[in-house]
Formats: structure tokens, sequence, C-alpha cells
């Protein structure tokens, strides 16, 4: 049994939704057939239920990468292979705007749990292909406001500066804090993982943030979407 999530293997699906917020995961069980909580151990809350007749799994992370990286770790202990990461981020490319949803093709790894783990050596975290495009589908299906590419995953939240226009330059689309870290642990343990995110306000400009209820709704969205793709790779045989 893992250290910071108590579970046995088997209450855990082979795909797993990781949010980083425990209050994102009861509205997500909420949406389950059948929801069995399976662990509460540090507020990362778990749950496994059923989507459209398909079992899964949907697990807290709390912020940043250090905690989505122990998550990640110890799913893949209890035998979870796909991990999809449904968050929020923030808009970096001016075609993205707030409440838009941002699916990662690979994340530009700022962050200190992504560098110990390769030592500072140069490294891409880049997203399974199959998983991206179930995301790219699923999101397809429902028709919002999409956008696919590159992420930027750092530590500090409030950090300030110009930085933003040369990441925009490079073609970065968005900003969160567990994606580099999570593609990372899932390359090395040989999972496939993928990411998609709700875009809450624009970097450095804290005072375009979205609000609580129409974050709320939109986080609905990203929800169905996730599972959704869950249910699109099991179709693929994936």
């Amino acid at each position: 049994m893992p250290i910071h999530i108590r579970a046995e293997a088997g209450a855990v699906a082979p795909a797993a939704i990781l949010v980083g917020d425990p209050l994102r995961a009861a509205r997500a069980a909420a949406m389950l057939d059948s929801p069995t909580i399976y662990n509460e151990r540090r507020g990362l809350l778990g749950v496994t239920g059923s989507w459209r007749g398909h079992r899964l799994t949907v697990q807290t992370t709390g912020m940043g990468g250090p905690t989505a990286a122990i998550v990640t770790e110890e799913l893949a202990a209890l035998g979870v292979r796909t991990v999809i990461r449904a968050g929020t981020c923030g808009a970096v490319a001016n075609r993205v705007n707030v409440l838009d949803f941002c699916i990662a093709t690979a994340s530009v790894p700022l962050c200190g749990t992504t560098r110990q783990y390769v030592e500072n050596e140069p490294f891409a975290p880049v997203a399974d292909f199959a998983v991206t495009r179930a995301l790219v589908d699923a999101a397809a299906a429902g028709d919002p406001a999409v956008h696919t590419g590159l992420f930027v995953s750092e530590d500090a939240f409030y950090q300030q500066g110009d930085r933003w226009e040369r990441w925009r330059a490079r073609g970065v689309i968005a900003v969160e804090m567990e994606a580099a870290a999570i593609f990372t642990v899932a390359l090395a343990r040989g999972l496939a993982a993928g990411c998609i995110c709700l875009a809450v306000d624009r970097v450095g400009a804290h005072e375009t943030w979205a609000g609580d209820e129409a974050i709320a709704n939109g986080e609905t969205a990203l929800l169905r979407m996730a599972f959704d793709s869950v249910l699109a790779l099991e179709n693929m045989g994936a």
C-alpha cells in the first residue's frame, strides 16, 4: 500500500483523472455512477466510479509538481496505466480567451520537480499522442473553444515579470503548475499521460480571473471531456 494514497490495487481503475482541487474531485464524483471513496488521507480525495458504463478513477493531486509527482508515482504502483490531468491554467497565447480549453502536447519544465527527476539535464516532457488525440476528439464533440499546443509548468503562482512575451513568441499557449511533472513521471514509469485545462485568467493579469461560478460551470464541461476521452481511448484499444 502506498504511503500517501492508502488504497489497495483493486480500488483504482486503469485510467485516472487527476485534479488539483479536492472540491473538483468531489464535483467529479457526483457526476459518476456508484462512486466509491478509496482515499481521503492528506486531503488527496480519491474516488472510483463509472462513466457511461466504463470504470474510471478521479484522484486529487493538490497544487504543484511535488504532490502531482507523488500521486502519479503511487497511482502507477497501484496499477493505473493512463493519467489525464483536468485542471486550470492561465492563458498565454493571444488567441486563448478566458474560459477557453487548452490541451497540452508538451510542457516546458520550469519546475523543480521535473529538474530533480532528470538531474538538470535537458528534457522535453511530452504528452502521450493517443491520449492527446482522445482529448481533442472529446473536446470537438462538445464544440467548445479549444486550443492544442505547448504549455509551461512553473512553481511560483504569483511570480511577476515580463517573461511571458518571450514565451508567447515561442508558441506557448498556457501556463500551469503540474503537467511537466506528471508527464515526466509518466514517461519514466511507462504510463500514458495527457492534460486538458480550463483557462481561468490571462497570465500576468489576475484581474481577468473568471469568477467562481463561471469556473465551476467550465470545470463541469472539462470533466465531461476528460471522462469521454477515457471512453475514446478504450474504444481505440489504447
